[in-house]
Formats: structure tokens, sequence, C-alpha cells
């Protein structure tokens, strides 16, 4: 694949036949996230093949917020990228991103309960649109670092938001996968866990969506002293997987213990991660606690 070839907001890529998708998929979401306004993408050959041409169209529509397919010719695929930063700001998007991530951990729980697999396969294609506001929200804050009108526009106040979201973003997609990861696990599973079992996961569950949406709301709010009260909270934690690793020893169906576990580690994970989330919050809030 050659480099793409700039000039103002605009970037073209020059593709080979023989590319494999995955790269020109990876080239087109950087190109996306540095803040080009037009990707056009173009074959070096006299056409750009039927298979590229699927995956470009599948990435414009699954993970690129605000991009539209503006002109297409045999050789030629010309995406324009048409957010408006004032209609989507990075809190909003991040508010949602979080709202889908809880819905998806919620579900993969009640898939666990149920051993429901339709349910289960609804949790994972939710992933994409987790990675299409995400992917939205980096690009904002790319842009919004280089210039003060676009920070202000988006509802941050300082680069060094910029940054601290950024990392927010990546803990929240994280939290989605073990989302994902449960359900996948469900599907693996035969029969559905005794109560006692789920019971004891359900309780971990809990406090891991607790503590996730309570370092959310510590972030919006600017709340350091919450933050500081979801760490400690999140580190309980390991106490009821100790309580779990027993219940699943003695209530478990063998062939699906191996399952459970790695349930339970995601859930784990989960309480982790918004942990990570509320650290950031304390670093971005540090000053209300720093006497004057």
């Amino acid at each position: 694949m050659a480099k793409p070839a700039t000039h103002s907001a605009e970037a073209t890529l020059i593709i080979l036949s023989g590319d494999d998708p995955d790269t020109t998929t990876r080239a087109i979401i950087s190109l996306y996230l540095v803040g080009y306004n037009f990707i056009i993408v173009r074959a070096r050959e006299e056409r750009i093949s039927t298979m590229q041409r699927n995956v470009i169209k599948e990435l414009t529509r699954k993970k690129l917020v605000g991009t539209e397919i503006v002109s297409e010719t045999s050789n030629e695929i010309k995406l324009q990228i048409l957010a408006s930063y004032p209609e989507l700001s990075v809190e909003n998007a991040l508010r949602r991103v979080c709202v889908i991530a809880t819905s998806m951990h919620n579900d993969a729980m009640q898939a666990l309960k149920n051993l429901d697999k339709k349910l289960a396969q609804e949790v994972i294609q939710l992933d994409d649109e987790v990675d299409r506001f995400s992917l939205y929200i980096i690009r904002q804050l790319k842009l919004a670092v280089q210039n003060a009108k676009i920070l202000r526009e988006i509802g941050l106040s300082s680069p060094r938001d910029c940054l601290g979201y950024r990392v927010i973003v990546k803990f929240v997609e994280r939290i989605a996968d073990h989302a994902t990861r449960i359900a996948e696990n469900v599907l693996s599973m035969e029969e559905k866990p005794s109560e006692a079992v789920f019971q004891i996961l359900y309780e971990m569950s809990t406090l891991a969506k607790n503590v996730f949406e309570d370092a959310i709301k510590s972030l919006f709010k600017k709340d350091y002293a919450l933050a500081d009260q979801v760490i400690s909270k999140a580190k309980t934690i390991s106490t009821l997987e100790s309580k779990a690793i027993k219940e699943i020893q003695s209530g478990a169906k063998k062939i699906d213990i191996s399952n459970i576990r790695m349930i339970m580690e995601s859930i784990r994970r989960t309480a982790e991660y918004a942990s990570d989330i509320a650290e950031i919050v304390l670093n971005l809030n540090i000053n209300q606690i720093i006497a004057t």
C-alpha cells in the first residue's frame, strides 16, 4: 500500500488489489482520526476489487460516525466526514458510549442467567456501536488539542482534559469488550448456571456496574470525593471473587467451569477499569483538594 497523498483537509489513499483489507481499514481509520474531512480511496490498477469496495462500505457504515460515501467510480471511492462538533459534543458521545457499555453488561448477565444465546448474540453485535462512538470521540479530541475553538465547541476546557478523556474512552471500550466476552462465553455453555452460582456472579456484576456508573458520574460532575470512593469500593470485588470461586467449584458443571471462570474474570476487570477511570478523574480534579 502506498503512503497517502495529502493536501488541505483531504487525503488520498492509494491501494493495490493484493492489499490486506484489514490494512486498508486501519489506514482509513487513521486518516479519520487525524481529522481529514475528505478521504479518497483510489486503486492503483483499473478498479477497486469487489471485496475491497465492500470492506470500505461496511467500515463507513459501522464504524465512522458522520461519514458518507459522496462519490464512487470503478477505481475510486470518496468519503466525506460530515460530523458537526456542536451537534454531538464529546461529553454527549461519551455518555452514549457509557450507556451502551452498561446495557451490554446488563444484557450479557441476563443472557447468562437464562442461557439466552440470542440475547448474547445481540450483545456482541452492539460492540460495533461502541467502536463507532469511540472513534468519533478520539477524532474530536485530536482536533481539539490543536484548535482552541474546537476545544470549546466540544465542551472541554483544556488540552489536559483531552488526554484524560482519551484514556477514559479506551477504558470504556475495554468494559464493552468484557461484556462481549461474557456473551461469547454464554454461547459456549451447555447449561445455564445453578441459582447459587448465578447469584454470586450477579452480586459481583452489580458491584462492577455500580462502580462504573459512579466513576462516570464523578467524571461529569467533576467530583473528586466520589471518584475516591469508587476506587475504594472497587477493591472489594476481590472478596466477592474469592467467594465466587468457592461456589463455582462446588456448584458448577465441570464442562462449564472454564466459561464461568472467564465470565468472573470479565466482571472483575469491569470493576478494575471503573477504578482506572476514577483515577483519571482524580488527576483531572486534583485542584479541588489543594490548599490555597
